[in-house]
């Protein structure tokens, strides 16, 4: 059953935040099911990601519903959270922890598969989770060197911003853990989509 659009959203030219996008129930549903999944272990992603946790799960826009399917706890929020004029995905659950960090980066998860494939068109972020009275912890939006936004992270907030922004995430120092739910979205031309899988998943895991 799709949510009710709540009604306070914050929108500048570079990105927009919407409180409680999800009802609190939906969320600790989310939580639990993201912490279960058995590909949940120490991330896949790169350097930039410090002492995190998660995986990820690569797919053009027709493999959607097979995203569904075997990760049902996310459809409602790819059905909330897609853009209809991307067609290529990059989804990932992101923990971090007391001593936890994302150094500034320009996401291009995609580059795996295409070296020169262009920056998302957006990035949109779920808080699934966040630690009450959290110190750091914040996503730190910039254009170049100007920095544009420093967001403090609330449980039930959906992010989208600007996917060519450089973006980080300061040390998280308190206890407890901050989980979101990532997605980049691309607008990929015929040749960076033919270099991409339909399906993937990616993660540290190892399933026998």
């Amino acid at each position: 059953m799709p949510f009710a659009a709540p009604e306070l959203a914050v929108t500048t030219h570079a990105h927009t935040q919407v409180v409680d996008a999800f009802p609190a129930d939906h969320l600790e549903s989310l939580r639990l099911a993201i912490r279960k999944c058995p590909w949940f272990t120490t991330n896949n992603l790169n350097r930039d990601f410090v002492s995190t946790r998660g995986f990820s799960v690569v797919f053009r826009r027709e493999h959607r519903q097979r995203v569904v399917a075997e990760f049902p706890f996310f459809g409602d929020y790819l059905g909330k959270a897609l853009r209809d004029d991307c067609n290529a995905f990059y989804l990932n659950p992101l923990e971090l922890e007391a001593g936890s960090r994302v150094d500034p980066h320009v996401d291009r998860s995609l580059r795996a598969y295409c070296p020169d494939v262009t920056t998302p068109l957006r990035v949109s972020v779920l808080y699934v989770e966040v630690p009450p009275a959290m110190v750091g912890g914040r996503l730190v939006l910039a254009r170049g060197r100007k920095t544009i936004a420093k967001i403090a992270p609330a449980t039930g907030m959906l992010l989208t911003f600007d996917g060519d922004l450089t973006h980080s995430v300061e040390r998280v120092d308190t206890p407890g853990k901050r989980l979101s739910l990532v997605c980049e979205q691309y607008a990929l031309d015929e040749r960076e989509l033919a270099a991409m899988p339909d399906y993937r998943i990616e993660s540290r895991a190892k399933r026998y």
